[in-house]
């Protein structure tokens, strides 16, 4: 594995913002976020309901709120580390060859959705889940407009990992070590989800838990899928997979949660689905089996 060290031009004091660059990132990108959900917070919104979906003005403060990490990144980038090749620093390329593209990106679809299906079977058999059957009558229909959605949402989520798994992740790794590793992965989950602290303030993942409890939720969630998706990103060489992993958990997974339950059953993330605990367990087994198969490490992989 090789981590950039940056181009020719870059300055001496390289080393010192390769330390202070990560903080300033996360402050900005922090900043943009609080600013694009002001609107909702200063009228009060609250989500109150897991199958509430947002209107007009909550979309598009989502919006904007999901291109503030990849702005973070490219200002840390341009005007802190005086990186040129933008491109090859936040790793914006396709997997070589175009067979390993293909499989890159099918995986990054296929593992979410069957750890989506697994802790929905999970919750189903612990009795927290309100499992209404598999009815194929509209099932491809469901389906099909589900990943047409999740394709037309790819922009935001370019937004959201070109500053998670781009910059900040790869950053953090620093030489590589297993002390790096293990560091990158905690401080990139931790920050990950802190970073959403103003929406879990208006029960955007939690609808109607206090934020005492969804913030430690979210961390946890945050701290399980954020391997999956650097797993995602290390055995490719590329952030395009990880970005499609991250649009299919947050797009379609939370849909499977919808669309399997009984429609009159009252619906509680913290119990079902990718964010609640059956999600933690799967996860958890799942980046266990990453972690002692050595999946986890950066290893002959190229990363920017």
């Amino acid at each position: 594995m090789t981590i950039a060290k940056g181009s020719a031009a870059s300055p001496p004091s390289l080393a010192g913002w390769r330390r202070r660059g990560p903080l300033l990132y996360f402050a900005l990108a922090c900043a943009g976020m609080w600013l694009a959900m002001t609107p909702l917070l200063a009228g009060g919104f609250q989500r109150a309901d897991a199958r509430d979906q947002p209107g007009l003005l909550e979309n598009a403060c989502i919006s904007a709120a999901m291109f503030a990490p990849a702005l973070a990144a490219l200002v840390v980038l341009r005007h802190v580390e005086r990186i040129g090749r933008l491109r090859d620093a936040l790793a914006l390329r396709w997997p070589r060859p175009r067979g390993r593209a293909v499989r890159s990106c099918l995986l990054a679809v296929a593992v979410p959705a069957g750890l989506t299906g697994a802790a929905l079977a999970l919750g189903t058999l612990a009795g927290r889940y309100p499992f209404d059957g598999m009815h194929g009558s509209g099932l491809g229909t469901w389906a099909a407009e589900g990943l047409a959605g999740m394709l037309l949402s790819l922009p935001l989520f370019f937004g959201e990992e070109l500053g998670w798994q781009g910059y900040l992740f790869p950053r953090l790794l620093r030489d590589g070590s297993r002390a790096a590793l293990v560091r990158a992965y905690l401080l990139t989950g931790t920050a990950f989800a802190l970073w959403h602290l103003p929406t879990l303030l208006m029960g955007g993942q939690y609808p109607g838990r206090p934020w005492y409890v969804s913030v430690p939720a979210m961390v946890i969630s945050c701290l399980l899928v954020l391997p999956v998706f650097s797993w995602l990103r290390l055995r490719s060489g590329s952030v395009v997979p990880a970005v499609l992993g991250h649009a299919f958990v947050s797009t379609m997974s939370v849909g499977m949660v919808r669309h399997f339950a009984d429609p009159d059953a009252p619906l509680d993330p913290l119990h079902m689905g990718i964010a609640g605990w059956p999600g933690w367990l799967v996860l958890g087994a799942f980046v266990a089996f990453l972690a002692l198969t050595g999946r986890l490490r950066p290893g002959t992989t190229r990363q920017a």
